[in-house]
Parts: structure tokens; C-alpha cells; sequence
């Protein structure tokens, strides 16, 4: 009883995930734009005579080149937070076999 009640909390987690993830891509029409991009022109409608006050080190190419990146610190995050938690599993697993 309590396996199969475990089960369907998973799939109903799993299930609103997607609808989060989905939803906004199928109710919202328009662009997806970074907030970076928002922020610039909220501040141009605002004071349009603003001047940043530096200019970018690196210039992308592209936009495809910045989701890439993006990407890559993604995973890159998420793998250091998996490799921890795994390890503070591994430590309190081990601690428990020890007792």
C-alpha cells in the first residue's frame, strides 16, 4: 500500500513538472527574451539618454552561442550539486552500515 501510494506522489510530482514546463510555451504567445534585454529597455523607456556605464568583454556571435554557454553552466551547476549530494547520501549510508 504504502509503495503504491509512493509510486503515484511520483508521478503526479513528475506530471506537474511538465505542465510547469509546458504551459507557459503554450499560453504565452510572443518571443522568450532574456532579462538582461528586458532590463535595457526598461531603462531606455525610462531615461533614454542613459549610457552604460561599460561595455561587454566578449562579444558573442550569437544567440545560439549564448544558450550554449548557458547550457553548459547549467549542467555544469547541476552536476556539482548532484556529485554533493551524493556524496552526503554515500557519508550517512556508510555511517549507518558502520553502527
Amino acid at each position: 500500500m504504502k509503495q503504491s501510494k509512493k509510486k503515484l506522489s511520483n508521478w503526479l510530482l513528475l506530471l506537474g513538472v511538465v505542465v510547469l514546463s509546458v504551459a507557459p510555451l503554450v499560453l504565452i504567445k510572443g518571443e522568450f527574451s532574456g532579462a538582461d534585454g528586458q532590463a535595457e529597455d526598461a531603462i531606455k523607456e525610462i531615461q533614454p539618454e542613459y549610457k552604460p556605464w561599460f561595455n561587454p568583454l566578449v562579444e558573442l556571435p550569437s544567440g545560439e552561442v549564448e544558450s550554449l554557454l548557458f547550457s553548459v553552466q547549467a549542467a555544469a551547476g547541476a552536476g556539482v550539486i548532484g556529485y554533493v549530494i551524493g556524496l552526503y547520501k554515500g557519508r550517512s549510508q556508510h555511517q549507518r552500515n558502520k553502527e
